[in-house]
């Protein structure tokens, strides 16, 4: 049986990952079978009433004898606890667990079934879902489930479960990582975090590039912890398990009440609609890449962040849209302001009001060509404009020139891949080391 879980916490505390921890560990403990690593599916990054993360959970249960007593229990120990331990007071709070048992299976492995959750899961990633679109999977599949309040959760929850539907059947398909998740001891929640800020630094730098996202060295900030008050001591993410317990043994810190290492969709980038799958219209809260040429000289506004234009080609009704790069972007800005018109660009980020949120950028071709008023050939001067349409002239010698300089300019940039640092990074945005290491053929620039 798969279970999936979602929407149990809120900004005040309480965290998904943990109660499936949880979870995971009761069962275990009293013996309902063998479970399997649970996974973390980030959904859409962009929906405005998320919590933190955004993040739902699913586990698989093998139940080997007396499957449908032992259903029955393990439902019932899930609800109890996603009962007791989500933060039900909190409005934004609507937990909500979905089960798919072997008969749901069963009926999925056909090809029509199979493709509907594929299509819920990556909708569930790109697009604003309703509850709807949940209920009716979950009718059309005949799914038992479990929700509170206004029942928002069963969409994170079927997502989730459906990421493990579909790597079970396409272990491949979809990119994924790990995280290994250390938790608090609960009279700890709430309280500063002690983590051992050199012991962390060693870890990473041991095993990065196959951890990733633990320290932001260019800003001189450990990011793998949270500042919330939330179970969560720290994560470490990467690429390989042996890598990530190697940084995690390495570490000291606060006693942890326990850990659990989670299958995830962070760090792929798969939130992002491509310019070629990107609808006619743009639409809000969705994510995409976009090609296009540099439409207006970058400037910086109140509160230090940096807005330019993209004039786009491809299909959209949108001839041209504003992208910003915002303060906490830190460095990433100073790329940002070297643009130039002409310049040849793919953007990567999430649509709000209109304005493309930047994580990434590719310079593909930069415009170093720089038209300029003409210099005087007799005394060196810089020409002035001789009225509309009638070339340029020095006041002082008299000389006449039809049209202006072409000069080449360096813009003090390079091309290739730069994105956002550490500290700025969304979870399910790919660090372009992780690009680096799948060997992509581009001119990558790390933001680490």
């Amino acid at each position: 049986m798969i279970i999936g879980i979602d929407d149990t916490d809120s900004r005040k505390g309480m965290c998904t990952t943990y109660l499936c921890a949880v979870l995971v560990d009761e069962l275990k403990k009293h013996g309902y079978g063998n479970i399997s690593t649970p996974r973390l599916v980030r959904l859409n990054p962009c929906i405005p009433f998320k919590t933190r993360g955004n993040g739902a959970v699913s586990f698989e249960i093998e139940l080997s004898v007396e499957k449908e007593r032992k259903e029955r229990e393990v439902k019932e120990v899930v609800k109890a606890r996603v009962s007791e331990l989500s933060e039900l007071r909190e409005e934004g709070t609507n937990p909500g667990v979905v089960f798919i048992d072997d008969h749901a299976l069963d009926r999925i492995r056909g090809k029509e079934n199979d493709g509907m959750l594929k299509n819920f899961y990556e909708n569930a990633v790109r697009e604003v879902m309703k509850i709807k679109n949940a209920y009716e999977i979950i009718s059309n599949l005949h799914l038992d489930y479990f929700a509170l309040k206004n029942k928002r959760g069963l969409i994170g929850a079927l997502a989730a479960a459906s990421f493990l539907v579909l790597q079970k059947t396409k272990p491949n398909y979809y990119d994924f990582t790990y995280e290994l998740m250390a938790y608090r001891r609960k009279e700890r929640w709430g309280t500063l975090r002690v983590i051992d800020e050199a012991s962390v630094r060693k870890s990473d730098a041991a095993t990065y590039p196959l951890t990733w996202d633990t320290v932001d060295v260019a800003n001189n900030k450990l990011v793998f912890a949270p500042h919330s008050p939330c179970p969560v001591l720290f994560g470490i993410r990467g690429d390989s398990v042996d890598a990530i317990y190697k940084a995690y043994e390495h570490m000291h810190a606060e006693p942890v009440e326990r850990e659990k290492l989670f299958i995830t969709n962070q760090g792929t980038d798969f939130h992002l609609i491509k310019c070629e799958e990107a609808k006619e219209k743009l639409q809000d809260y969705h994510s995409y890449v976009l090609d296009g040429v540099v439409g207006s000289n970058p400037r910086t506004i109140e509160g230090g962040h940096v807005v330019f234009s993209i004039l786009l080609s491809g299909k959209t009704e949108e001839r041209s849209i504003e992208c910003i790069a915002y303060e906490p972007t830190k460095g990433f800005r100073d790329i940002i302001r070297k643009l130039r018109v002409g310049d040849e660009i793919t953007v990567f980020g999430s649509l709000k009001k209109k304005t493309l949120n930047l994580e990434k950028i590719e310079l593909r071709k930069l415009n170093l060509v720089e038209e300029r008023n003409p210099r005087c050939d007799k005394c060196g001067r810089t020409m002035e404009s001789a009225g509309r349409l009638q070339g340029y002239r020095c006041k002082r010698c008299g000389t006449h020139r039809a049209d202006k300089d072409s000069v080449i300019v360096d813009s003090g940039v390079e091309e290739g891949l730069y994105e956002v640092p550490p500290v700025a990074r969304r979870h399910i945005s790919k660090p372009l080391v992780r690009m680096r290491m799948e060997g992509a053929n581009r001119k990558i620039h790390p933001g680490r």
